[in-house]
């Protein structure tokens, strides 16, 4: 070959018997990359294809169960019946197909038809978990719990979107309510009192979105609280004396921080002989006395039409010769009905707001006053928030999850335009444990109440002691 013929040969990379630039670089790469190297990836990979088939292998069982579920739902069978046979009909697809055999779970496959069934789907086990205190489905894929006061993902799921409406609509249904693309919202409760929370598309990009506040089985009572360290022996004897005196009662606080808890415990101080009225937008109170009417607001219906305020409610349960009015929450306009009520002989009565604290609260209370559409001056709608409550408890729930009473403050009155209040106990924070959980106690400030001489007249006597500090019951 000539010298010419060469050199042509070499500029050419297309010319038989050249490799690309590329594939050499390659090439020398997968020799320099021992066996060993690979091995993890190639491990990494065989186990995923091992958890993709039992997966597929799982929906697939799943679904020939399903259908044949729905078969004898058709047939009028009864569900007790069907969920007694579940186990036995999979065992017998399994025998038909050997392909289930060593990658199926059975049981899995089984418990998830059963809470399809009788309870609510996949977040049934997450339900009957006593350590867990909310559930919080963001969509099909993604379910977290509070568990212990720390939010947790789950390894729960959903088949798609239409099975998280599945469980949605089986939780309202029974209640009246209805969710839909003209009406993608609503708050429902569990036949247990917990309450529910769900949106949809087009309101949720992340899918259906349902948000579960848990209820104990057995509703907390004062001797928890105090065994949970929210407060002492001596403030609970003081909170007991100030419901059966008839103080007017704000309970206060942020999302999540115990009010609807405390306002129950608080509910249970009053005497059995007294006519209670409960208002909430979903019931979820859990009071031990016999004589007790529950109300509960309504939302409009496909028309619009036909909604019941938590306002019309406080203004009818006045008509129903009450001895107690418990509001579940204050959020709006029947602000002015229930201090109206506290205000003309109503005593006793106890509520919740949304509020970061005791004056806030009461910044809160004024606005919503004037979200009724009353013209009133300031002065006025103050002089009604003083005269109507005695005594604010302000709620917390702390960077370790833990919720705790943080302030009882006295509403002393107004001076000038300034409604005057005084904190009777604050909560002081010591540090932290081994375990990063906040260490800290209820102090007195040192101030008695002025209404203490109103319990005394109704035959409570709270020793000095409780405000001042000296009693050994406080660490």
């Amino acid at each position: 070959m000539s010298l010419l013929s060469r050199i042509h040969d070499k500029n050419n990379p297309k010319t038989e018997g050249s490799l690309p630039k590329q594939e050499t670089t390659k090439e020398r790469k997968n020799l320099t990359t021992s066996p060993s190297d690979q091995q993890p990836k190639v491990e990494t990979q065989r186990k995923k294809a091992v958890v993709k088939q039992a997966d597929d292998k799982h929906d697939e069982l799943k679904d020939m169960l399903h259908k044949q579920i729905l078969q004898q739902l058709k047939e009028k069978a009864d569900i007790d019946t069907i969920v007694g046979k579940i186990d036995e009909m999979a065992i017998d697809i399994i025998k038909e197909n050997e392909s289930f055999r060593g990658t199926v779970d059975r049981k899995r496959v089984v418990d998830e038809l059963i809470n399809d069934l009788t309870g609510f789907g996949p977040i049934n086990p997450l339900l009957l978990d006593e350590d867990v205190s909310e559930v919080m489905v963001n969509g099909p894929n993604q379910v977290y719990c509070e568990r212990k006061g720390k939010l947790v993902l789950t390894d729960v799921s959903f088949r798609d979107n239409e099975h998280v409406l599945n469980v949605i609509e089986k939780i309202v249904s029974p209640l009246g309510r209805r969710i839909d693309e003209s009406s993608p919202m609503v708050d429902a409760r569990l036949p247990d009192g917990s309450r529910v929370n769900a949106i949809i598309p087009p309101l949720a990009l992340n899918g259906p979105t349902i948000t579960i506040r848990k209820f104990a089985k057995d509703p907390f009572t004062i001797e928890d609280l105090v065994n949970f360290g929210t407060l002492t022996k001596d403030m609970a004897e003081f909170l007991d004396a100030c419901v059966k005196a008839r103080l007017n009662i704000f309970v206060s606080g942020g999302t999540g921080s115990g009010k609807t808890t405390t306002l129950n415990v608080l509910s249970n101080f009053i005497p059995n002989d007294e006519r209670i009225v409960t208002i909430e937008d979903a019931a979820e109170l859990q009071l031990g006395q016999e004589h007790i009417v529950s109300l509960e607001s309504r939302p409009p219906n496909i028309e619009g039409r036909g909604a019941i305020t938590i306002r019309d409610l406080v203004r009818n349960s006045l008509r129903m010769r009450p001895d107690r009015v418990v509001i579940g929450e204050v959020r709006g306009a029947e602000a002015l009905d229930m201090l109206q009520a506290m205000n003309t002989g109503h005593d006793g009565s106890l509520a919740t707001g949304h509020s970061n604290s005791p004056r806030d609260m009461l910044s809160r209370l004024e606005t919503m006053v004037l979200l009724g559409g009353v013209d009133l001056p300031i002065k006025a709608i103050r002089e009604q928030i003083a005269g109507a409550i005695d005594l604010i408890i302000q709620q917390s729930r702390l960077k370790d999850g833990s919720r705790r009473i943080v302030k009882i403050t006295e509403v002393q009155g107004l001076e000038g335009d300034i409604i005057v209040l005084q904190d009777i106990f604050t909560f002081e924070q010591q540090g932290r444990d081994e375990n990063g959980k906040i260490i800290g106690r209820l102090m007195p400030t040192g101030v008695r109440p002025k209404f203490y001489e109103r319990l005394e007249s109704a035959g409570f006597s709270i020793s000095p002691n409780v405000f001042i500090g000296d009693n050994e019951e406080w660490q």
